[in-house]
């Protein structure tokens, strides 16, 4: 068996060697996927099990995306120190770690330490996104590096609409319907018995996953995967920018961050709020489990659109301005619609569905932001781009606005939805205006 490859540039790859890695590269894709979008069955089925408002409950993405706004300059520092390969199976262990953290959070019932867990996955998971990203753009032609992203996409978009399938089948069943009023009417005793009994059911699925996240960081540090070196690209960017001291000077980066944060926080609203809005229509748990799964998948939609039109047919900047002007459509739609409809088997209010085709509209924002943010940065480009990173946090704090709004009298569960309005406003500034900017003045 031939040794793996270590520290060796993109370029010296055979094509063989070039796949093998983009597959080993999807399979973590798909993880990232199935992982970060379990938070949308999470986020109700602590609220029941732990007694939480909807402020409380979106705690949940506030711990887990958090982590990468902490971990994206100690990540950096890792995967410097040990390489990509130790860090990938680094960020697996300690993923394992946050997962198995679960079992006492079960045992206790206590939220704070599920927040633990989920706070320790999600450094897993930034030290992985910072390790495994490069290769999407380093491995293959430049001008195909759209395409590759969009394949990984779809990778972590498609895990997405497994895992709340998946994980709902496992903790959650069809006599939890009306669980809630069940509870009301329990003594204490009663009630803390079926609570215990309701969140232990996460007890066997997050023991599974830490030990098949143990042993696939092990997997990938025995894997053929190449420890690449990027001196080589780093060599080819300019090494000055005339007039240019610090990446401050680059309104249209700076710009692009604000955008990133936005974008990813919408994005994450739109899924990870859909379950408990449905729920507000009187369906139950058991049935809106599959809302996510619709969502992420008009996103993939929007993903092999994206592959097969651009930029064939119709440039990624105009697509961009399509999908921010969608946001604004859609956002417009769930607020001021209303009526019962039976979609796919599902009798709702019809702003449900604009909620899902948010997806759509989020599908092709991050690559159409992503090269005009970094565009003409020369020696910045790789500070730039862990400013881009740390945008991630929007995933942390948006949708914590969302639930403090559908606390709060003022709202409801669908008028917080406002919330998505400015976001959308932005962007298409960003869209039309924005990444033009080279100066401040």
């Amino acid at each position: 068996m031939a040794k793996p490859l270590q520290s060796v540039t993109a370029g010296s790859l055979t094509k063989q060697q070039t796949l093998v890695s983009l597959l080993i590269i999807a399979v973590l894709f798909f993880i990232f996927g199935f992982v970060s979008w379990a938070n949308a069955i999470l986020i109700p089925y602590f609220k029941i099990a732990c007694e939480l408002n909807h402020a409380q409950s979106y705690l949940v993405a506030f711990a887990f995306y958090i982590a990468y706004l902490v971990m994206s300059v100690p990540s950096s520092y890792l995967l410097k120190a040990i390489g990509f390969k130790k860090g990938m199976m680094a960020g697996f262990w300690v993923m394992a770690a946050g997962a198995f953290i679960f079992i006492p959070a079960a045992y206790m019932r206590t939220y704070e330490i599920f927040l633990a867990g989920l706070f320790t996955i999600g450094c897993g998971l930034a030290i992985l996104q910072t390790a495994a990203n490069p290769y999407v753009t380093i491995l293959g032609p430049k001008e195909h590096a759209a395409q590759r992203i969009s394949f990984m996409g779809i990778c972590n978009k498609g895990a997405g609409i497994l895992a709340p399938l998946i994980l709902g089948a496992v903790i959650l069943k069809a006599a939890d319907s009306g669980l809630t009023e069940q509870l009301a009417i329990m003594n204490e005793a009663e009630k803390n018995a079926e609570l215990d009994a309701f969140i232990r059911r996460v007890i066997m699925p997050y023991g599974i996953m830490g030990g098949i996240l143990a042993l696939l960081g092990l997997a990938v540090r025995l894997s053929p995967l190449p420890e690449i070196t990027t001196d080589e690209e780093a060599k080819e960017t300019p090494e000055d920018k005339e007039g240019k001291t610090g990446i401050f000077q680059f309104p249209h980066l700076i710009l692009g961050a604000i955008a990133i944060f936005l974008h990813v926080g919408t994005q994450v609203i739109a899924i990870d709020t859909i379950i408990p809005y449905a729920l507000s229509m009187d369906i139950s748990l058991y049935e809106a489990k599959v809302f996510p799964s619709y969502t992420l998948t008009a996103t993939i939609i929007g993903y092999i659109t994206g592959i097969i039109i651009i930029p064939r047919y119709i440039r990624q900047g105009t697509v961009l301005k399509i999908c921010t002007l969608l946001g604004i459509l859609f956002s417009l739609l769930i607020l001021l619609t209303a009526g019962t409809v039976t979609i796919l088997g599902h009798t709702a209010d019809v702003s449900i569905w604009f909620v899902v085709l948010l997806g759509l509209a989020n599908s092709l924002v991050w690559a159409g932001i992503w090269p005009l943010a970094l565009d003409g940065l020369g020696r910045f480009t790789k500070l730039g781009a862990s400013v881009m990173i740390m945008g991630l946090c929007g995933n942390a704090i948006l949708p914590l606005l969302y639930g403090y709004l559908a606390d709060s009298s003022a709202f409801t569960l669908k008028t917080a939805y406002w919330i998505l309005l400015p976001c959308y406003i932005y962007l298409v500034f960003y869209a039309f205006k924005g990444y033009r900017l080279r100066s401040w003045s």
